[in-house]
């Protein structure tokens, strides 16, 4: 299972016309915006990345807005383990539960999985917070990670994961998380 103390959320990519093209949206960025509000609650740090920000944009307002105090970081490659600066942040968290979201699936949230399986993280995937723009690709993307080595989850699951008990005085703040 996933917990609280070994945990991490890497954001790919959840920028300009494309987070708006991908198949679900709308749906997409409310379950990334959720598993974000929970990140808050839980204290679960946030890696974001953004593909190419100066020619493809800034990742959604709404989304951003919800990491204030944190600052994506530009790749160039496919892959986000493959920007030195991921691989960095990451080693420095010793946080060994990678857990997936963002855009595309069957591009840059499958080699960010297939990268971080071959140096030995467990690679955890939302499948209700990532997406693609064709349905195909999406379930491809998802069947190849799994191939892989990487565990999928949906948010609510996650998040009930790191609440772990139905009592205690932050269950009613984590009740609206999942509302």
């Amino acid at each position: 299972m996933i917990n609280t103390e070994n945990a991490v959320v890497l954001l790919i990519d959840m920028q300009g016309k494309l987070a708006q093209k991908v198949v679900g949206s709308e749906e997409l960025h409310q379950n990334v915006a959720q598993l974000l509000r929970g990140c808050q609650h839980f204290d679960i740090p946030v890696v974001w990345v953004e593909q190419l920000p100066e020619k493809l944009g800034a990742t959604t307002s709404a989304l951003a807005d919800l990491m204030p105090d944190n600052t994506p970081i530009a790749k160039h490659t496919f892959s986000a383990f493959a920007e030195p600066q991921v691989e960095q942040v990451l080693n420095s968290l010793n946080r060994k539960q990678v857990i997936l979201c963002g855009i595309e699936t069957h591009v840059c949230v499958y080699q960010t999985a297939c990268d971080l399986l071959r140096h030995h993280y467990h690679v955890h995937l939302v499948t209700d917070a990532t997406s693609s723009c064709q349905p195909a690709h999406y379930h491809s993307g998802i069947t190849m990670m799994q191939q892989h080595g990487a565990w999928v989850t949906v948010v609510e699951a996650l998040l009930f994961e790191w609440q772990q008990h139905a009592e205690g005085p932050d269950f009613k703040a984590f009740l609206s998380l999942i509302k």
